[in-house]
């Protein structure tokens, strides 16, 4: 699933890099997450979350939308004035929760998501390639476009592995691209992005 990580803040199993169940690194030293309880996080820690992973703004904060934690281990509450820019500089209650009821733990959708979708095919899972990055949505180019590529995004869509790529011919416009190279050395998906915008109109 996609994972998306600050020095002190990741988003897990969500469906974008932007979305996920809240975990945090209260104690650098010994490396461990710890998840958040949704009664110790408000709007304000939201927005600094969000701030701080590059997301935007929040627009979802709900207990338990991307699963919940077997053994958790909780984080103390935040308090935050909205302003921060990470979460680790906010005030916080100290002491981690000793508990949290099922079901509660955080999960965090923002606002500025970047998410890839197929558009005009026979079903959600066919169709010409399009790309919400850093808040722009755009068509992804067939430069370079590989399989591999295809099957990380079918996987990324919940839509099994990749049955074929066939050339869009999207050019005199703006687009995203996907270094091929990139993704075959192992890099993650997000990392391999770049923008490509036409001087013709």
């Amino acid at each position: 699933p996609p994972v998306l990580c600050s020095d002190g803040v990741r988003l897990l199993n969500g469906s974008s890099r932007c979305s996920g169940r809240l975990q945090v690194k209260t104690n650098p030293s010994d490396q461990t997450w710890s998840s958040v309880c949704e009664a110790d996080l408000d709007l304000q820690d939201a927005q600094v979350v969000c701030r701080e992973l590059g997301c935007g703004a929040p627009s979802v904060l709900q207990g338990a939308l991307y699963g919940d934690v077997q053994t958790p281990r909780w984080s103390p509450e935040f308090q935050c004035g909205g302003h921060e820019s990470a979460l680790l500089d906010c005030r916080s209650s100290g002491s981690a929760r000793s508990s949290c009821s099922p079901g509660k733990a955080a999960g965090l959708t923002c606002s500025g998501v970047d998410e890839f979708r197929l558009v005009g095919g026979a079903s959600r899972c066919a169709g010409r390639l399009e790309l919400k990055y850093l808040g722009e949505q755009r068509p992804v180019g067939d430069d370079g476009f590989s399989l591999k590529t295809a099957a990380l995004i079918c996987e990324h869509l919940n839509c099994g592995s990749a049955v074929s790529v066939q050339p869009t011919g999207v050019s005199r416009q703006s687009k995203w691209i996907i270094h091929s190279a990139c993704v075959q050395s192992g890099s993650d998906l997000w990392s391999c992005v770049s923008a490509w915008r036409s001087s013709l109109t």
